[in-house]
Formats: structure tokens, sequence, C-alpha cells
């Protein structure tokens, strides 16, 4: 059984206690200034201030921009926690499933696509690709976005689960076949085309900045319609390396990163590619499962990942891919009308909740191998 996480609420408890006995002594007049029964009672004088002027307990106050009521929230934590006692932790998909039920009673409200979103930062992402397309003048045709992903042989769908809060080890999971991983790099072209996959097999050590070299300069240097290409890339502070940045300003490439936790919406391979391309894989492999075979090695693995790749990277994919993350076109309101931006208020069901996630295949498209 994964360990329990023991709950300590001591010294929140004991500050509390210690701001309403200030309180109380300078609404008796014992004592008279606010910053001496800050010093007194070891307490923030702004803390005692704020609630002096009115301002209650954080955890007392229920954040703004809710969808669902404290009832309602309550209750979805309620029947999260019954189906994970069951066995039965649900996806993140079915929790929405039943918020979005429990808002249909109340009209035809639905949860927007993102729990969650900072929309300044996003403005000031689609500002810095609008300065690098007018500065360098970019064509539409030489923006690219280059991402990689794992995938993990033996396994054959994709599980996210949401369970009760006080679980912190991740579940144990049976994986039939060895766990061997596998990490492609994909990159795709506004204009709908993508590059051969870079797939590297177990304890092949690579860089992104080899990829760079014999991998994306080579396969677009024919392709340039002008005389930049911009690549699109997540904001991993791996990526760009002073040798990258080098490598890429020696060949006209001008990478930008995107904010850190945002692909899920700025990142054509994410918004797309990726999501058809785990769903075609996967139904590959469980084929293979069907017919009895308890592992999936290398030559399963290059056998269906061509086929699932075929089936993401169809042209209107990607252009679609790339127009919805307001990319081009450039729409950035394609974006906006996405995100949904709230403070979640850290007493509700954002930690009476905890989402973990079992990786599985992900990319696929006509590969360049590399064996071990």
């Amino acid at each position: 059984m994964p360990p329990i996480r023991k709950k300590n609420k001591k010294d929140l408890a004991e500050q509390e206690g210690r701001i309403l006995l200030a309180i109380s002594d300078l609404q008796n007049g014992r004592i008279l200034r606010v910053a001496q029964a800050a010093r007194i009672y070891s307490i923030p004088r702004a803390t005692l201030q704020d609630r002096l002027n009115g301002t209650q307990q954080r955890s007392q106050v229920r954040a703004n921009s809710h969808k669902l009521t404290q009832c309602e929230e309550e209750l979805l934590a309620k029947w999260i926690l019954d189906l994970d006692k069951r066995g039965l932790p649900p996806r993140h998909s079915l929790v929405r499933e039943m918020a979005d039920y429990l808002l249909s009673q109340r009209g035809n409200q639905q949860l927007g696509e993102n729990w969650c979103e900072d929309p300044k930062i996003i403005q000031e992402y689609f500002d810095r690709v609008r300065e690098v397309i007018l500065e360098y003048g970019i064509l539409p045709e030489d923006i690219y976005n280059f991402d990689e992903t794992g995938f993990a042989m033996g396994l054959c769908a994709t599980a996210k689960v949401i369970t009760g809060s006080d679980r912190y080890a991740r579940p144990n999971l049976l994986q039939p076949g060895n766990r061997e991983w596998v990490t492609a790099i994909e990159a795709v072209n506004s204009i709908g085309w993508a590059l051969l996959s870079y797939i590297i097999f177990k304890a092949k050590k690579y860089t992104r900045l080899e990829w760079l070299k014999i991998h994306f300069i080579p396969l677009t240097n024919g392709r340039t319609m002008g005389k930049y290409r911009m690549l699109i890339l997540d904001g991993h502070g791996s990526h760009l390396t002073p040798d990258f940045d080098r490598t890429c300003a020696e060949n006209d490439i001008i990478p930008v990163c995107m904010p850190p936790h945002s692909s899920h919406l700025l990142q054509p391979l994410d918004v797309g590619c990726f999501a058809v391309l785990k769903r075609h894989y996967g139904r590959l492999v469980e084929q293979r499962m069907r017919l009895g075979f308890n592992h999936i090695d290398k030559i399963d693995f290059l056998t269906a990942f061509p086929t699932a790749r075929t089936m993401a990277y169809k042209a209107q994919t990607v252009r679609n891919s790339f127009a919805a993350t307001g990319l081009v076109p450039f729409n950035p309101d394609r974006v906006y009308s996405k995100a949904y931006y709230s403070i979640e208020d850290p007493n509700t069901l954002s930690k009476s909740i905890k989402q973990y996630t079992v990786i599985l295949p992900t990319n696929t498209s006509k590969y360049t191998s590399i064996f071990t």
C-alpha cells in the first residue's frame, strides 16, 4: 500500500491563534500599536494589519472564478475518493465529464479547456513571436515546431488517473515485456509536412545539438522559402544551450521558446499531432497484445511506429495544429479563447485530488533509427 502523507497543520493553527490574540489585545486596548502586537506574538505585521482591515483567513475564503460551487466541488471530491477506495481511480476525462454534468444541472455551462492559465504570460509569448517575424521577415512556410517524446516498450495504453491527495507514491503498474524506453524527436512545418523522426533507443547517447546539426538543418535547407527559419520549442532549459543557440545563429535559425507548462496550449505537436499519434500507436500495440504477444520489442516498435505516424502527420492535421496554437495564420485569439484563468484556493478540489500519469507511447513519424 502506498505510504500515507502526514498532514500536520499545527504551525498554521498556532499562528492563527496568535493572530486572534493579537487582534483581541489591540481591540481591547491592552496593546496600542500594530507593530508592537506583531512583535509580541511573532506574526507578520502585514498579515495582522490585513486582518484588522477585514481580510479573512485565506483557508476560510473561497477564491474567485470557480465554475463549480463549493457544494459541487465537495461532491466531486467525494465521488473521486470513493472510486479510489474501490480501486477504480478515475481518469482526468471522466472527472471532467462528471464536472460538466454537475454544471449542466444549472444550465449549459462547461469547464474551460484549461483549469488555470495566465493570459498575461501567453500574450507576452505571442508578442515575442510577432516581433521575431517582423524583425527577420520570417515567412509562414519557414515556421517549425520540434519536441521529443518517449515510448515504453511493452505498454499498450496510456492511463491518467486521479486519486486521493494522501497518496504520494506512484501506484505499481504491471508491465508486460521489457521496459526499455525509446525517444523520438519530432519536427513539423506550418504548411503541413513533417521531418523524418529521429529515433533513439536505450543507451544511445545523443544531444539536441546533434539532432539540429545532422537532422534538422540538412532536411530543411532545401525547403526554406526565405532567409530565416523560426523554430518553436518548449521552455525546457536543456534545449537552448550556448552551442545550440550559436549553431542556430550560424544557420539563420531563430529559436523561440514557449513559456513553461504551456505546451498543451501553444505547441502544435502537443495540441494536434501527439494525441493522434498516441491513439493510433496504442491501438496497434493493443492489437498485437490481443494476438497473444506478451511484449513489444524494437522490431515491433519500428513496425507500428511509421504506420501510426502516417495517421498522425497528415497535412491537414499539421496545418490545423499550427492554426489552433495561433501561429499560422497568426491569430493569438485562438489561444486566448481557450484559456480559462482562475486562482485556485489551496483548500478546494485542486488539493483534494492528485493526478498521476502513466507515460505511454507518444510520437511517431517516418523515422531515422539509431540503434544501440
